[in-house]
């Protein structure tokens, strides 16, 4: 028993270690404070400075959603040009046509268009190609912004105002808020916090937002961009085939100079209902193995990864425990409790801050070992999906399989 108590101990240190650096050299990854306030005031004499802007949603099979967020949408107190051009990708609930009788309700019908989708042509993926379809009809418009959203996002007032004055104020090229999700039921609570940790620790907020810094990334939900800026870095038919495509948008700006910010907010929220754990999984398996660049190398690293950083304390410290009522108080057996406490404190302790953004129990930061070997079978079904050839699967549409890895 006590050669098992020491392995663990050696195990169980290394798994300190990677928390360290976690907590202290990634980025602050766990804060939330990359924040974007939409309460600032304006002065007036920005009223005749504003930029026009055109909003470009993708929208599939979206009946039951947009009468609640495409309002929020089309009576933003803008004041500058702003027009909505919803795309209707090839829906069968009839999304066109509860677009259109969403703004005659809210009396905006002058603020939106309404655009049939064309056929999916090859090397595209659907929200990719929808995309390019409502930034090519709103040209005509000559608009200097386009903002990038999804059907199910809702719009606190005055909140796009607050990002275009981001973007101006800061000579940013791009911007893009990380909607808050609909977090309702058990599995919500569990996962989707989760979600926002796991996502801000590969996409450090602060990293993001650092010129001097690669790392790129964006929240697709809603993303404003300036039309010339995605126009030098050869538009969206870079990017045509990405699953990902806010963060390889993100990237693409990024890489072609342009500065960009990502931040989190209170006053853009998701209401997607996910009523089971199946629904989270579906969402999750669609893109985890496209994050990996669809590598076999990669799956394994990343399994053996989250098994080490987020299993090894909670597992280590049942060992632990088992010894010292075996063996008594030995001095391996408190040092492998000692690592191991201080382990499982680091990891619960930087998920707090998330857990207080969504007002769910700090008690689920004890979890988080769970919420993580949850996402980690996630990925790995992401990855047979991928291999039986129903890989990015999204309202019936699959795609053909590739096996391609990204570069960089």
């Amino acid at each position: 028993m006590s050669s098992v108590v020491v392995v663990c101990g050696v195990v169980a240190s290394g798994s300190l270690v990677a928390w360290l650096w976690l907590v202290l050299a990634r980025g602050r990854f766990w804060c939330t404070d990359q924040e974007l306030d939409a309460t600032v005031s304006t002065t007036a004499d920005e009223r005749d400075k504003w930029p026009s802007i055109s909003v470009i949603v993708p929208a599939r099979d979206e009946a039951d959603l947009l009468p609640i967020t495409l309002p929020t949408l089309l009576t933003q107190d803008y004041p500058g040009q702003f027009h909505v051009y919803l795309v209707d990708d090839e829906s069968s609930d009839g999304t066109a046509d509860i677009a259109a009788q969403a703004a005659r309700e809210c009396n905006a019908t002058d603020r939106l268009t309404v655009y049939s989708g064309k056929a999916l042509p090859p090397g595209w993926k659907g929200k990719v190609w929808a995309m390019r379809q409502g930034i090519l009809r709103s040209e005509q418009s000559q608009s200097e912004c386009l903002l990038l959203t999804d059907a199910d996002i809702m719009y606190a007032p005055g909140v796009v105002r607050a990002i275009v004055r981001k973007l101006r104020a800061d000579r940013l090229e791009l911007v893009s808020l990380m909607a808050k999700l609909h977090v309702v039921s058990a599995w919500d609570r569990l996962l989707l916090p989760a979600f926002v940790y796991f996502f801000s620790k590969l996409y450090p907020f602060r990293f993001v937002n650092d010129p001097n810094k690669a790392t790129a990334g964006a929240a697709g939900g809603c993303v404003l961009l300036r039309r010339r800026a995605l126009q030098d870095a050869g538009g969206l038919k870079q990017v045509a085939n990405e699953i990902i495509d806010d963060c390889a948008l993100a990237k693409l700006i990024k890489g072609s100079g342009g500065r960009i910010w990502m931040g989190m907010t209170d006053d853009v929220n998701s209401i997607r209902p996910y009523e089971s754990l199946a629904d989270i999984w579906n969402t999750v398996a669609r893109t985890a193995f496209d994050q990996l660049g669809y590598s076999v190398t990669a799956l394994l690293g990343t399994v053996l990864g989250m098994l080490f950083v987020y299993l090894v304390p909670p597992v280590a410290s049942i060992i632990g425990a088992i010894a010292v009522a075996t063996l008594g108080l030995s001095g391996a057996s408190l040092w492998l409790l000692s690592v191991c406490f201080f382990a499982w404190a680091l990891m619960s302790m930087s998920y707090l801050p998330i857990l207080r953004r969504y007002r769910v129990s700090y008690l689920f930061a004890l979890l988080l070992p769970i919420s993580a070997m949850v996402y980690t079978a996630m990925t790995v079904s992401s990855a047979l999906r991928y291999w039986q050839g129903h890989g990015g699967e999204w309202k019936g549409r699959t795609y053909e399989r590739t096996f391609r890895r990204r570069s960089g």
